[in-house]
């Protein structure tokens, strides 16, 4: 036990391995600027993997990919909270902020590493590329989130009543309600046998093209308004950097693929872009 211990610090001190977060955090935030500077040139998976086959390698099968890349951000976190030295522990007396916090980000990659694989219904391949840096990144998300939930942060009783925090556990679970529903409504546009591309409606399909990207971004936006530090914020900035860009891209496709394309309808923000 100790020993795994050891390997999940590294063998830092506290305040070194504090440090090393931050440092973490910024690097976050320095590869979801370079995402966004980028956002002209569709990100390689999905509908956008095929065009993108002879530069970036091999692909993979989209149900091993994802669960594959997501598992990380999902195991890593839970060690850390079987793992953390009782003395240092955050989240070791009752429901906590931090404990609430933790339990967020675990059912979201339940969902995104256990669930959501089984349901994908295309054959919409994963790039090699893509996979390595989903795969990284979750290594780093989970160890950075992870830690600093068990470890390193530290909220007030009564945070758990600040309007900050209330308001952004609702915008979590809203905006993962709105992904999921999004997402079945995805799956269902073909029937079995089916091929191509269809019109989504429905929901918040309604409103903008990308509801599954904007429910995404609104329970991660949530889940850093509730976490309120820099650490809780590397989520909401790298998933928008994301899926901003992916849902303008979607939204141009549609527009140029479907001649009754509603119109009215925004790329990922209802009534505005």
């Amino acid at each position: 036990m100790d020993n795994v211990a050891f390997l999940l610090n590294g063998g830092l001190s506290h305040d070194a391995e504090a440090y090393l977060i931050k440092i973490l955090s910024y690097v976050i935030f320095a590869f979801a600027f370079l995402i966004f500077v980028d956002r002209d040139n569709e990100a390689p998976y999905g509908r956008y993997a095929v065009q993108y086959k002879g530069c970036c390698g091999c692909q993979i099968n989209s149900r091993i990919g994802w669960f594959v890349q997501e598992l990380p951000s999902l195991f890593i976190p839970i060690l850390c909270l079987l793992l953390v030295n009782e003395e240092t522990s955050k989240i070791n007396n009752g429901l906590t902020a931090n404990s609430i916090l933790l339990a967020c980000f675990i059912v979201h990659y339940i969902h995104r590493a256990l669930i959501y694989p089984l349901l994908i219904r295309g054959n919409s391949p994963i790039t090699c590329f893509t996979f390595f840096f989903a795969i990284v990144f979750c290594f780093v998300n989970g160890y950075v989130q992870g830690r600093h939930l068990t470890a390193f942060a530290s909220y007030p009783e009564e945070w758990l009543y600040d309007p900050r925090f209330i308001s952004g556990i609702v915008l979590f679970f809203i905006g993962m309600a709105v992904n999921i529903h999004a997402d079945h409504t995805l799956r269902n546009l073909r029937k079995t046998g089916e091929k191509g591309y269809k019109i989504p409606r429905g929901g918040l399909f309604e409103y903008v093209s990308g509801a599954n990207f904007f429910g995404e971004t609104v329970e991660w936006i949530g889940y850093g308004l509730a976490s309120w530090s820099l650490v809780g914020l590397t989520i909401p900035i790298i998933t928008i950097s994301n899926t901003l860009p992916r849902g303008i891209h979607h939204h141009r496709y549609y527009l140029e693929k479907f001649e009754d394309y509603p119109k009215k309808r925004k790329a990922i923000i209802p009534f505005i872009l």
